[in-house]
């Protein structure tokens, strides 16, 4: 007998490891191979929301296809995160008043092997938790033995190839941390500071001056030039002409280029191709010369005049300024608020910076990359997502892929002594190209840097799968079917993939891309810790069940929209769960069971019948949805089937028949019952796989039949519908529904009972009347029920169903003049409120300037009142 009540803290750690001892989260069968490559969590990290969102879809679709009989393999596995695990065990040392510079690299990456061993594992614990049906036993690490010969043999090759090289080009520089970073490492943080203008003499022409505006002042040192628009008449005179840098004295050039932009500051800006992106481009254009001012502690180095030599960038900058208004070359200064690159990690400002790294020709891997989405072999959903794919795959920059770190893949890079590059498998490998190179044995020294962590993520969907070597599982398995992952690193890392996999499988990564979007709060606004609005999923999963908080985020996974989530949310779908735990238990105890030789299609009663075709049109709609990657389609037809159709309905609509006497009639609804229930949980089973999995082991399992999450996927939907029964109960419902929205609209007390006068009705109502007079009686809390073709009583309320209307007398249980008055006060109210929304949205300046969630919300509520005051007319449409 099934409990009183479920409780997920009970059933589901049981379950997922009766699952995962049990081997059923490897792909088994003879059916086609399905494959899905987890995202490789950070090895430091711990689930939070966006995980939640990203693993459920992925976890959706594996028990979705692993139910249709495809060998489906979810490959799991954690990415060693570079920075953010050096942090964390130099965080750990400093404790122990210990830094790695102390320990040497050896024992440093020793030590970090020790903490990965210890510690490393806390999120695949996690992702358990959420139900995540992973074949642990092939999980992965991106430092592991076998994919780093996958990434050794990827940079040897890309080398030899002449599409990884060393170049002079600015890099994102974190001060603090002292390595370059990836643009997803940086974080823009709005500063509210000035904007200074400073004069620069033209040569040869004295009392004149050109005017630059800058937000950084301490760069000046490193200027080399000047750009003035083309067409921008003030300066057009002085194209081809010099200026003289202030406190330096250097003659830089005044250009012409497109880049300036003639109505931003003095229309003059001064050019540091050094320590500015853009600068560094009008830098390549003019071949200006590139002077790098700052060592990497972003302190002035040697390339500057004496007196600012050492000086940290800030006490630069005020020196700078200092000495400028004492030349009088400050025009002015105004207050400037602008976004400022901080490193995620460090909260320090990022230095744009000239140094010496390593790259990969990205442009010549981007063109199969590019072809392959074009001829469709790759397909983004939403499709939307391809115009961003392209963007920035046709303006694509060398990928700069070496670090400054030493946790890592170190570079396979040893340099003799007169600094040559030998580029090798191993070091035995470089001595040997050493030797042949020099005619003698010489000592070698291997590059310290570590690789860009994006690089060895780059090769995840097939070296996971053991290339280099051709194992099986890579034969099966690859291309994957489906990559599920969010917007934000579509270039970082989708775009990565596929370079790589044309480039060293000659087939795509993937067939198709699921670009899902982000996990907000209710209202829609980014989730804020200082606002507490940070949802934990742990939390919530600790007070819901896993089962809720998965079916929460599939239901408003729609495609292209934000998810916005609350525990409000999670904890009405713990009550969905609860809803149908006590289905099931009334199903029990009423002896509902499903006879061995039990088929459907014999099913007599018209309410079996209309459920079954309910059952199968549910099986549709979430096949299709599953299969079309609307999540949220797919638990939204689900839900309603469970919730409207078999709980609300069925099981009412059935009561009489359950509670009666025995016989055919009681037979046959207990078995059909039993069989819609064994089918709803099937379909269920993706999204809420706990409560599901107890269900059946409880109630289905008797004969031994193993997991649920081994079965197959209903095909209800392959018979058809029983067109006569839908038609039935489906007016059956919609009278009851009638009446029960005008009692609540028109506040009728629930207890009292009234009359059912029925006008109009053709022969067929007439009859359906008769039969099922009962259940309206029961459901609709009607005393009587009569027909009357002569005018209606006064005081009625009329609910128009099809060709008939149906007449509630209420003027001896409401006072009608007082609900009318209410109804057109409330609707004038709803009215008013639309009216003002509708102002709002029509201001071009409030919708350009408010946050798009503000906008979006403003757009639900007037959707929502828009909905409040049809509702309202209706309701003083039923009172005449």
């Amino acid at each position: 007998m099934l409990d009183k009540t479920y409780q997920p803290q009970s059933v589901e750690q049981r379950l997922y490891a009766a699952w995962e001892k049990a081997g059923a989260f490897k792909p088994a069968g003879d059916g086609k191979p399905y494959t899905i490559a987890l995202p490789p969590p950070n090895v430091t990290g711990s689930l939070h929301i966006g995980h939640a969102l990203n693993h459920t879809l992925q976890d959706v679709l594996i028990r979705f296809e692993r139910m249709r009989g495809r060998a489906a393999l979810w490959q799991p596995g954690t990415d060693h995160a570079g920075i953010a695990t050096q942090m964390v065990v130099e965080r750990l040392l400093a404790g122990e008043q210990k830094n790695r510079h102390d320990m040497g690299r050896t024992k440093f990456v020793e030590r970090v092997w020790e903490w990965k061993a210890e510690s490393g594992g806390m999120i695949t614990g996690q992702q358990r938790r959420l139900g995540e049906s992973c074949d642990w036993s092939r999980e992965r690490f991106t430092m592991d033995e076998g994919l780093s010969a996958a990434v050794r043999k990827v940079f040897v090759e890309l080398y030899r190839e002449g599409l990884i090289y060393k170049d002079m080009r600015l890099v994102n520089w974190d001060p603090k941390l002292l390595t370059a970073i990836s643009d997803l490492e940086v974080e823009q943080h709005e500063v509210k500071s000035h904007l200074w203008y400073f004069k620069y003499p033209i040569e040869g022409r004295p009392g004149e001056f050109i005017t630059v505006a800058t937000t950084r002042p301490e760069t000046m040192l490193g200027d080399t030039g000047i750009a003035v628009h083309p067409e921008d008449e003030r300066y057009k005179h002085l194209i081809g002409q010099y200026a003289l840098l202030p406190l330096v004295g250097r003659r830089i050039p005044i250009v012409g280029d497109d880049y300036s932009d003639p109505e931003k500051g003095s229309g003059a800006v001064k050019i540091t191709p050094a320590h500015d992106f853009n600068d560094f481009e009008v830098g390549k254009r003019h071949k200006l010369e590139m002077i790098n001012i700052f060592d990497k502690h972003a302190h002035l180095n040697e390339n500057v005049p004496e007196a600012y030599r050492g000086l940290e960038r800030f006490k630069a900058r005020k020196q700078v300024v200092a000495d400028l208004e004492a030349l009088e070359l400050v025009e002015k200064i105004e207050p400037n608020t602008h976004m400022v690159p901080h490193g995620d990690r460090s909260q320090v400002v990022i230095e744009p910076w000239l140094t010496e790294q390593w790259y990969v020709n990205a442009e010549v891997l981007a063109r199969p990359a590019i072809a392959a989405v074009e001829k469709g072999d790759i397909q983004f959903v939403p499709k939307s997502w391809e115009k961003t794919y392209f963007e920035w795959m046709r303006n694509i920059q060398p990928w700069c892929i070496s670090r400054q770190l030493w946790w890592g893949h170190q570079i396979p890079a040893w340099y003799g002594p007169d600094g040559k590059v030998f580029v090798a498998y191993s070091l035995e490998e470089a001595q040997a190209d050493a030797m042949r190179n020099y005619g003698e044995a010489v000592e070698l020294k291997q590059d310290e840097d570590v690789l860009d962590t994006w690089f060895s993520s780059a090769l995840w969907p097939f070296s996971t799968l053991g290339w280099p070597e051709q194992t099986d599982v890579l034969k099966n398995h690859y291309p994957n079917d489906a990559l599920v992952t969010g917007f934000d690193i579509i270039f970082f890392w989708v775009a990565r993939m596929i370079m790589m996999g044309l480039h060293f499988t000659n087939e795509v990564p993937f067939r198709t891309v699921y670009i899902h979007a982000l996990v907000r709060d209710e209202k829609g606004q980014k989730m804020s810790k200082s606002k507490g609005t940070v949802l934990d999923p742990l939390d919530l999963i600790d007070k819901f069940g896993a089962d809720a908080l998965r079916f929460a985020l599939s239901i408003f996974a729609a495609q292209g929209r934000d998810v916005k989530m609350s525990e409000s949310r999670v904890e009405g779908y713990r009550n969905f769960a609860t809803k149908l735990w006590n289905a099931a238990r009334f199903a029990e105890m009423n002896e509902c069971a499903l006879p061995v030789d039990f088929d459907p299609a014999q099913a007599s009663s018209t309410v079996n019948r209309w459920i079954l075709g309910r059952l199968g049109n549910a099986a549709n709609e979430t096949t299709a949805a599953l299969e079309a990657y609307k999540f949220n389609e797919a638990a939204a037809a689900i839900y309603r089937f469970t919730w409207s159709e078999f709980c609300d309905w069925y099981l009412e609509l059935s009561k009489p028949v359950l509670m009666g006497e025995d016989g055919p009639a009681k037979a046959e609804t207990r078995a059909v019952c039993a069989y819609v229930l064994r089918q709803l949980i099937h379909l269920l089973h993706p999204f809420m796989p706990f409560v599901t999995e107890e269900l059946w082991e409880q109630l289905f399992d008797g004969k031994g039949q193993g997991f649920l999450m081994l079965r197959s996927w209903p095909k209800d939907g392959e018979t058809a519908a029983d067109a006569a029964a839908t038609a039935e109960i489906d007016w059956l419902i919609r009278l009851i529904d009638g009446v029960r929205a005008a009692r609540a609209e028109l506040n009728v007390p629930a207890a009292a009972k009234i009359g059912l006068i029925v006008q109009g009705a053709s022969a067929e109502t007439q009859a359906r009347l008769q039969r099922h007079a009962d259940p309206i009686k029961r459901l609709a809390r009607i005393e009587t029920i009569a027909e009357s073709s002569g005018a209606a009583p006064a005081g009625c309320a009329r609910v128009v169903l099809d060709e008939a209307t149906l007449l509630l007398p209420l003027a001896d249980v409401i006072d009608i003049a007082k609900e009318r008055a209410r109804l057109g006060k409330e609707r004038e109210k709803a009215l008013a409120e639309i009216a003002k929304i509708d102002a709002k949205l029509g201001d071009a300046t409030f919708v350009a300037r408010a946050p798009e969630a503000v906008v979006e919300e403003q757009r639900e509520r007037r959707t929502a009142q828009s909905a409040l005051a049809e509702k309202l007319a209706d309701a003083l449409a039923q009172l005449g």
